[in-house]
């Protein structure tokens, strides 16, 4: 297998860069998710997990100014609005412009503040039911408010599972491979299933065929420079099925994973429709596209 794309996405939900090499340490690739949107009325991290309030920030890119560079400040980040202006993550005015594009009250925050939280709707999309996304008793028991509609809202931990103060929703590292993107075409070739759905930081070509991601959980490898541990499943939601950038909207890419890919994952419980796995960083390094990925092998 070899690397055939790296992604990394400077503020959290709005749409990111592709590279040719990174350096990535525990902290995922340099840079990813260095900024997010913080939103002041819920104390929450801005999501587009929750389309109502933010799916506008899917509307939205960001790139770094110059390429950062380990050991030192990251550069300041150029945020495209949805109308083509653009603004440096250090103009005096972005907490104003962002706050009237998206129409909440908003800041563009580096660090986390202690306990954050974001939240995660958890629809009916088109006769997909919630409980082909999520266990059941876990979404009510995450419940921390409905929308108008009466769907439920989870709220959870930022960066439950990885890096502690970084933006993530989960892990550090999220890979992905092209025979999942393959597969999931030749189930539903009516459907979207562009890579950029899904925001990985690694995606893999040349796997065997299906799902094959779904064999690494609790493996090692290494990718590049990097060594890896797969920790469990990418669990997919409604924002793979939003519109984003030249994508349009399309409620098959989420349908699709619910109706043939659910995966038990033990760490957070219950089963889930999932596409992708994620990974910790057991030795940083550099990882560039056409570097090679050693197959997983299950630590003794």
């Amino acid at each position: 297998m070899t690397v055939v794309s790296l992604h990394r996405y400077p503020v959290k939900s709005m749409l990111g860069e592709s590279v040719e090499r990174s350096v990535v340490t525990g902290r995922g690739l340099l840079g990813d998710r260095a900024l997010a949107v913080y939103d002041v009325e819920s104390g929450t991290i801005a999501s587009a997990k929750v389309p109502r309030l933010w799916a506008g920030l899917l509307g939205f890119s960001a790139r770094f100014a110059a390429e950062p560079e380990p050991e030192r400040p990251l550069p300041e980040v150029e945020i495209r609005f949805p109308d083509g202006s653009m603004l440096r993550s250090d103009d005096p005015g972005i907490d104003t412009a962002l706050s009237a594009a998206l129409e909440r009250d908003v800041r563009l925050i580096a660090e986390p503040p202690a306990g954050s939280q974001f939240e995660e709707v958890w629809p009916e999309i088109d006769g997909l039911p919630i409980d082909q996304l999520a266990p059941g008793n876990l979404i009510e028991g995450t419940t921390a408010r409905r929308e108008d509609s009466g769907e439920p809202v989870s709220r959870f931990d930022v960066s439950a599972f990885g890096a502690p103060g970084t933006f993530f929703d989960l892990s550090t590292l999220h890979v992905l491979t092209e025979s999942t993107l393959d597969r999931l075409r030749e189930l539903a070739p009516e459907a979207g299933f562009d890579a950029r759905r899904y925001r990985p930081n690694v995606v893999l070509g040349g796997a065997a065929p299906g799902f094959v991601e779904n064999d690494w959980p609790g493996a090692d490898g290494t990718i590049g420079g990097v060594g890896v541990r797969y920790s469990f499943a990418t669990m997919r939601c409604v924002m793979t099925t939003l519109a984003q950038g030249d994508l349009p909207r399309d409620p098959d890419t989420l349908r699709t994973v619910a109706k043939h890919n659910r995966i038990e994952i033990p760490q957070v419980g219950g089963v889930w429709a999932c596409a992708g796995v994620y990974a910790d960083v057991t030795s940083d390094g550099e990882i560039a596209v056409g570097d090679e990925h050693s197959a997983p092998a299950v630590a003794a």
